[in-house]
């Protein structure tokens, strides 16, 4: 599948996609997408030195921060669209994890916690997914759950936010 496809295509073809970052896996299990004309969007003001990856090269990652304290990771979709990874399914390098989150009970539901348990940081901004040690495995699903997205002021009533049915690996509930 071609990553080269509009932020609202893209965010429910990742879902069930398996992530490995260094070592640790999970199933993506929620998404949300961001278009150019979305004013909740980066890429909505255009090109800048910050979001410059969401007008790059599709299949790669968008990394930046939140308040100043989390990496949140992104796969770039058509210039200036981009899918925000918010929650999965941890699979394999759970102690890695751990290590990396604390004690938290809750590992992967929320791109901050993601980000800091697979080890996401600003290094990994436009690195394509693909080598071994940051690698998308795609397997969409046939159903997902579509929702308003969480966390923003702009646009957050927008029907953006996809899910897996059943999963109990969501960052909150749909």
């Amino acid at each position: 599948m071609s990553f080269a496809l509009p932020a609202a295509r893209l965010a429910p073809r990742l879902l069930g996609a398996t992530l490995t970052v260094r070592g640790c896996t999970g199933r993506i299990t929620e998404t949300e997408a961001y278009a150019p004309d979305d004013p909740a969007s980066h890429s909505f003001p255009g090109p800048t030195r910050r979001n410059a990856a969401m007008f790059g090269p599709a299949g790669h990652a968008y990394v930046y921060r939140i308040y100043g304290l989390h990496w949140c990771l992104n796969v770039v979709g058509l210039p200036g669209h981009a899918v925000l990874i918010r929650a999965l399914e941890p699979l394999t390098g759970l102690a890695t994890m751990q290590t990396r989150r604390g004690p938290a009970k809750a590992l992967c539901k929320g791109p901050g916690m993601l980000a800091q348990a697979l080890g996401i940081t600003g290094d990994d901004d436009t690195r394509p997914f693909g080598p071994p040690d940051f690698h998308l495995a795609l397997n969409p699903p046939e159903t997902w759950l579509t929702g308003p997205r969480i966390g923003i002021t702009k646009a957050a009533d927008w029907p953006m936010r996809f899910g897996l049915p059943g999963s109990k690996y969501l960052s909150k509930p749909f």
